[in-house]
């Protein structure tokens, strides 16, 4: 984002050719409010560092709460990082926030397993997951 006109650019075309953006690590860095303004993203994802103590940590609820409230009304999806129990994904489906990734559904693959995790018999629960991959 050092270019940040150049970046909105790019992003906007990659939009276009169908490309599905995130703001990752929303809540920390880049990740501004102003941004959710001026990015053309889909959705946002909602820090690991507020959900790990999402059922212990009273604040943590809030923030994530607005979070989810925030991205609803801006027309984006919201994904949950870091989900590493039942506990805490029945807290976040409670908040209104279905779509997670974590090491809850699934430690990391090889490509070639993608597949047959995938299968909708291992769904769980009925709730939406995001599978997400980062490129660096």
């Amino acid at each position: 984002m050092a270019e940040p006109a150049r970046a909105t650019a790019v992003l906007h075309q990659l939009r276009e050719l169908g490309v599905r953006l995130s703001v990752d690590d929303f809540g920390t860095g880049y990740s501004s409010l102003s941004y959710l303004k001026k990015l053309p993203v889909h959705e946002v994802k909602i820090d690991r560092s507020f959900i790990t103590g999402l059922t212990v940590h009273g604040e943590d609820v809030a923030i994530v709460r607005a979070i989810v409230d925030l991205g609803r009304h801006l027309g984006l999806e919201v994904v949950a990082e870091g989900v590493e129990d039942q506990q805490t994904w029945d807290l976040l489906a409670s908040i209104g926030c279905h779509l997670v990734q974590g090491w809850h559904l699934s430690r990391p693959m090889p490509i070639d397993h993608l597949l047959g995790w995938l299968r909708p018999d291992e769904a769980a629960d009925g709730l939406r997951t995001a599978v997400t991959a980062t490129v660096v």
